[in-house]
């Protein structure tokens, strides 16, 4: 072979390499973070945990198991941003978690406790309450990048089963009604929840609160005053709170909707 040069060389065949031959190495396995995917194997556990007590009958341990799932749920994301171990396999091992906890466990709660009495109306609204959680959580996977993280478009999976389990244990603590002498009041709630999971309506996430900051001395003393509440009745305050909660989505989304009414009046 010969260069522009004019200089002879020899180069044998067995050292050409062609470019489809080029292997690339490929990277080496990476591991997962332990300590957030620990709070949502826990929150997987008590979720678990809530359907077998329902099977069970013991319903007012179903509703504490959901609670924790809940608890272990908002753990892990918090965890993770705190130590800046936030990975790909994470977010979506928290999403499959959250549709057991938070999407088949309440239904199964709710279906086995009252929502049988009715019988093919009563699976389902079972199953649109769980498919509503499913698409919600499928448009929160979407919408991660530009998403405004001071709130949540759409109620959140967790307080969405917080308001069905914890009216089915604030009914269970407080009163003797039965289930299925309210299933239908209840299914009108396992619809109305699952259709302001899929809704428009922006609720607050409390994302942007920084723990590690300083806060006002008043603030910890609402804080205890908060967990001795909870400590005190713990089936009504969080029925109630959550209640609430939920309730002031469509409260602020409907006046704002009245204020932009009459901005476009006015001009």
């Amino acid at each position: 072979m010969t260069d522009p040069t004019g200089i002879s060389f020899t180069v044998k065949e067995s050292e050409l390499v062609m470019p489809e031959e080029v292997s690339i190495k490929p990277n080496p396995k990476r591991g997962i973070y332990l300590l957030p995917n620990i709070f949502t194997t826990a929150a997987l556990f008590a979720a678990f945990y809530a359907i077998i007590a329902a099977m069970q009958h013991h319903f007012s341990i179903a509703c504490v198991a959901t609670f924790i799932a809940m608890i272990a749920d908002g753990l892990d994301g918090r965890v993770a941003r705190l130590t800046n171990t936030q990975s790909a396999f994470g977010a979506e091992y928290d999403s499959l978690s959250d549709m057991v906890a938070f999407g088949l466990s309440p239904a199964f709660i709710l279906y086995t406790w009252s929502l049988n009495s009715l019988g093919k109306i009563g699976w389902l609204c079972a199953f649109f309450y769980v498919a509503c959680t499913a698409l919600r959580l499928a448009r929160f996977n979407t919408q991660l990048d530009g998403a405004d993280k001071r709130f949540f478009i759409g109620l959140a999976c967790p307080a969405a089963a917080a308001v069905l389990v914890g009216a089915v244990w604030f009914l269970l603590e407080n009163t003797v009604v039965l289930g299925k002498n309210i299933a239908i009041p209840m299914a009108l709630l396992t619809v109305v929840v699952g259709i302001l999971q899929v809704s428009n309506i922006k609720y607050y996430s409390f994302k942007v609160l920084d723990f590690r900051s300083h806060v006002p001395f008043t603030v910890l003393i609402f804080t205890v005053i908060l967990v001795m509440l909870v400590a005190l009745d713990p089936a009504q305050v969080l029925f109630y709170a959550f209640s609430l909660y939920v309730v002031l989505g469509p409260v602020i989304a409907w006046n704002s909707l009245r204020k932009d009414k009459k901005l476009v009046t006015v001009e």
